[in-house]
């Protein structure tokens, strides 16, 4: 039986989009983006997190390698605010229809500005959340900034 497709997948799928989605274990807690990795069998620097924040104006959507933190000065500065912080995980589900653990940057609620990490640029593709837990989707790192309307910019410590 072939796994249900998310929101993710069919978006990309609607834009011609190429992706490949790998399928993990998972417990009743989602696991850290390093683990994650482990269990795909792949380089964490090419496993990306989706974090979620929010400024005076709106929320801002951040994608960067699982290993890396994310620094709220520069990122706020890549979205012309004077400071985003993460938003509560209670948050998560209203602000993006995902949940903790599952928040893909494709397919939000609404096309929120996205920016992804620049270390992105090293990449010929990346892995992203799927939109669930437990699932990943891997496709080339410039068609998936194009699908959210990203940009690139220098966001972690």
């Amino acid at each position: 039986m072939s796994e249900p497709k998310t929101n993710a997948m069919r978006i990309l799928e609607q834009q011609g989009i190429a992706y490949i989605s790998h399928a993990y274990p998972h417990g009743e807690e989602p696991p850290d983006g390093a683990t994650v990795a482990r269990l795909l069998g792949e380089d964490p620097v090419t496993v990306y997190k989706t974090l979620v924040t929010k400024g005076s104006k709106d929320y801002y959507v951040f994608v960067i390698p699982v290993l890396k933190e994310l620094d709220l000065k520069k990122a706020a500065k890549a979205v012309s605010e004077k400071s985003v912080s993460m938003i509560p995980v209670k948050d998560i589900n209203k602000a993006t229809g995902y949940i903790r653990g599952g928040c893909s940057p494709i397919g939000m609620k609404k096309l929120y500005k996205t920016v992804f990490a620049s270390e992105c640029d090293e990449c010929a593709k990346i892995i992203v959340s799927g939109g669930k837990v437990g699932l990943q989707i891997e496709a080339d790192v410039h068609d998936l900034i194009k699908s959210v309307h990203g940009t690139v910019a220098d966001i972690t410590l």
